[in-house]
């Protein structure tokens, strides 16, 4: 039995020679993991499935292709890169309201009254309430690291890997985001 390969040696031989034991490798190691994540992203088991194998079949494709080192010197890791597809993937079916339609449909068939339900009050909240207009008032950059790192969960070097930065500016960028907050929630 040989060693076990490293992401970066798994990515390398499915770019260069399509090699199946490697893809199937790499999807043992992270399919699980990449699952897991997307499921705190989206309710419908069916679309994480579905992102989760678009995801997998991009890299195997090579639609999406792993680099070493990014533009700004980073080294991002298989797990970070993954996540960066995997979460674009699901936030174009969401944009396609594929699962939050689904699920509307499904609540709607379940649901006889025309109630409002207790997730659409807080969400209506959340929307236009005051932490919803907090967050509009942030610049781009500074939304994208709050996303990244509160939201998506990720680590300052997962979320540096995703936006492209270097970690140091999402550790800058999400303390200039939480202090604009406060100011102006207080």
């Amino acid at each position: 039995m040989s060693a076990t390969r490293s992401d970066g040696e798994l990515l390398r031989a499915i770019a260069a020679d399509s090699d199946r034991r490697a893809f199937e490798e790499l999807y043992r190691r992270y399919a699980p993991w990449l699952t897991a994540r997307l499921r705190g992203r989206c309710a419908d088991p069916a679309v994480v499935d579905d992102v989760v194998q678009e995801t997998f079949l991009a890299v195997w494709r090579g639609s999406a292709r792993y680099q070493e080192t990014t533009e700004n010197g980073v080294n991002p890791d298989a797990a970070g890169w993954l996540w960066r597809i995997g979460s674009r993937r699901l936030v174009d079916v969401a944009r396609g309201d594929g699962a939050r339609g689904r699920l509307r449909q499904a609540l709607a068939r379940l649901r006889h009254r025309d109630e409002v339900s207790a997730e659409e009050r807080v969400l209506a909240g959340v929307e236009h309430g005051d932490l919803a207009g907090a967050l509009v008032r942030l610049s781009p950059e500074l939304r994208a690291v709050l996303q990244a790192t509160v939201i998506d969960g990720l680590t300052t070097r997962e979320a540096a890997v995703l936006l492209g930065i270097p970690p140091g500016t999402v550790k800058t960028r999400a303390m200039r985001a939480r202090k604009q907050l406060r100011e102006e929630l207080a």
